[in-house]
């Protein structure tokens, strides 16, 4: 038997050091190869340190609270003499740390050892970190593989086990320190029907080869202009945001009705007239919705017109135009309008003023899906509509009984500067009450 002293991995991508959270095993102990025996919390994630052999727990270096620099030697193991020959050579082949990445102070570090339940004092040489994967999300450390011509990091068991499956370990993505392959790296690689080594030597690949390019773009012209309003937007308004269902039974069964008999000359009906409709009779009872607020002079410019943005995508980024006095048309000039905005957008077409001016605005994502959206407001504004997706759901009708209904989520953004929540949700009350009475959008 001897002795494999066991040195604290890379546990992220320039981490130097990481702090003790809890020890999972104590000296005494039988722990096996890939058990998790320590938690560490490195600046940005907490990771679970694995054993690299075999053996019995002599020694224990540290306590939850200390903060050790990688490559300090943490755990003594006793484990036959083959075992630690082969964890030590794999050690040896770990990636050294690049040049930029600073090495621990000078000097020995001083850590504390647990031994037998008594604390002691041990001086360890400081050691340079080693280059390692950042921890994913969920917990896993990202996976990583074995670039080429460098020999793949791995236990001389899983070695073993890759050797009898005739697998390439330099085609399996370890998810260890330093990128060292567990056994249960090398299970999901055989179960998600990775190649094996050729029965004539030749050395096998990965099924699917990693992306690795890299395209730098200048964010230039409109995409600049959209990104500098949204970061604007969020660092000067404090949103606050509200979602309600809308029950759009009757309303789609009114917009099919009236699509199956229109006339030639009119444009075909989509949700959104509806739903600008529905705003237009909302808003006098919230001004301070329809508005512009301008944060530096102190001033709130409310209109009693509505000129209704719509958010739209087109090839050269979001574009709002603006139906303007939206509250003087009906569902079917609403309808043209938008179509006639919407590809001269598209297009390119589109005037000045007729992609600017809104005082509220509508953006949809519901075509594509989601059933809830956080909109940005589009500033000055004071509000912004989001529509989701519709679906068809079980609902209990007056009766008690079950019944399939049309559905959808209406998430709306709001200036919380100027809109109280309370009055937030009156106005999205009203816009409910009348997309589910569709009828009363048609009443004076």
């Amino acid at each position: 038997m001897t002795e494999y002293r066991y040195k604290l991995p890379d546990v992220g991508e320039g981490v130097v050091e990481a702090e003790i959270v809890e020890w999972r095993v104590k000296v005494g102990d039988t722990v096996v190869e890939d058990q998790p025996v320590l938690d560490v919390m490195t600046d940005k994630a907490t990771v679970e340190v694995p054993c690299a052999v075999n053996g019995k727990v002599t020694k224990i270096v540290g306590e939850p609270g200390d903060v050790i620099p990688v490559g300090t030697e943490i755990l003594f193991i006793e484990t036959d003499a083959a075992t630690a020959a082969a964890a030590e050579e794999e050690e040896g082949e770990a990636p050294k740390a690049e040049d930029d990445v600073p090495p621990p102070p000078a000097g020995e570090v001083s850590t504390k050892s647990t031994e037998g339940g008594k604390s002691s004092e041990e001086k360890s040489p400081p050691r340079p970190a080693e280059p390692a994967t950042p921890p994913a999300s969920g917990g896993r450390k990202a996976l990583t593989t074995a670039s080429s011509g460098q020999r793949p990091l791995a236990s001389p068991a899983v070695r073993q086990r890759a050797l009898e499956l005739d697998v390439d370990l330099a085609a399996v993505p370890g998810t260890g320190p330093a990128g060292r392959i567990t056994h249960n790296d090398l299970d999901d690689f055989i179960a998600a029907g990775g190649r094996l080594i050729s029965k004539t030597g030749g050395g096998g690949h990965a099924g699917r080869a990693p992306r690795t390019g890299v395209e730098e773009k200048k964010v230039i012209g409109l995409r600049r202009k959209i990104a500098e309003n949204m970061q604007k937007a969020m660092r000067d308004i404090p949103h606050i945001a509200y979602v309600e269902e809308i029950d759009v039974t009757a309303l789609e069964d009114l917009r099919q009705h009236l699509n199956a008999t229109k006339r030639d000359d009119q444009p075909k009906l989509t949700f959104i007239p509806f739903l600008v409709a529905a705003l237009c009779k909302a808003l006098p009872g919230t001004p301070q919705a329809n508005a512009h607020y301008d944060g530096e002079a102190g001033v709130l410019k409310q209109f009693e017109g509505v000129h209704m943005g719509i958010a739209a995508a087109t090839p050269n980024g979001l574009m709002v135009p603006v139906i303007r006095h939206a509250e003087a048309m009906d569902v079917w000039e609403i309808a043209a309008e938008l179509g006639r905005l919407a590809k001269a957008a598209r297009d390119g077409k589109a005037a000045r003023d007729e992609l600017s001016g809104s005082t509220i605005t509508i953006t949809s994502l519901g075509a594509i899906g989601g059933l809830v959206t956080t909109p940005v407001i589009n500033a000055p504004e004071t509000a912004i509509i989001g529509v989701n997706k519709m679906q068809e759901l079980p609902r209990f009708d007056a009766a008690g009984r079950v019944v399939p209904r049309k559905l959808m989520n209406l998430s709306s953004s709001f200036d919380h500067r100027i809109v109280d929540g309370y009055d937030a949700a009156v106005l999205i009350q009203k816009v409910k009450s009348y997309l589910e009475n569709p009828a009363t959008l048609f009443m004076a």
